[in-house]
């Protein structure tokens, strides 16, 4: 009695390899392909990735540099402004303080012309009425009373005057 039978056993270890070269060949093979080419495929789709964002990272460097040399130029163009503003302001003020200095100069010229001409008119009234005096003076036979009466007279036309 033999237990086992090699024949049945031989058979069976035959099949089983048959079976495997075939699910190797046809099954195996093809998954294990597949397998292999998903992996792969992924893979590159995480290569892919990394680069998208190595490039990401590199633009936004480049941006973050240009937004600082952007405003860094802002800086420069607003110290500048005010700079030419404070320009401005100042040779405005020193036009003022030329043209004010000028009026300023007129004025005092004006003055002086209008003193030298009240001057000149109260010359020519003192004149005037000297010549006045001297006429009735002249005009009259004057005793002493009628002397000292025309001299009042001529004081009193004399303080009217100014």
């Amino acid at each position: 009695m033999d237990l086992i039978d090699f024949r049945l056993v031989f058979t069976q270890i035959l099949g089983f390899l048959v079976l495997l070269w075939a699910l190797n060949k046809w099954a195996f093979g093809p998954l294990l392909g597949m397998l292999e080419a998903r992996r792969a495929k992924i893979a590159a789709e995480f290569a892919a990735a990394e680069r998208a964002m190595a490039e990401a990272n590199e633009q936004k460097s480049r941006y973050e540099q240009e937004l600082r040399g952007i405003e860094a130029k802002a800086r420069q163009r607003l110290t500048e402004a005010v700079a030419e503003g404070q320009k401005v302001a100042a040779e405005i003020r020193q036009q003022a303080q030329a043209e004010a200095a000028h009026r300023l100069e007129r004025a005092q010229d004006d003055i002086a012309r209008e003193n030298e001409k009240a001057k000149e008119r109260i010359k020519h009234q003192v004149i005037d009425l000297a010549l006045l005096a001297a006429e009735k003076i002249l005009r009259q036979k004057l005793d002493e009373p009628a002397q000292r009466r025309m001299a009042g007279e001529f004081i009193d036309e004399v303080e009217a005057i100014r």
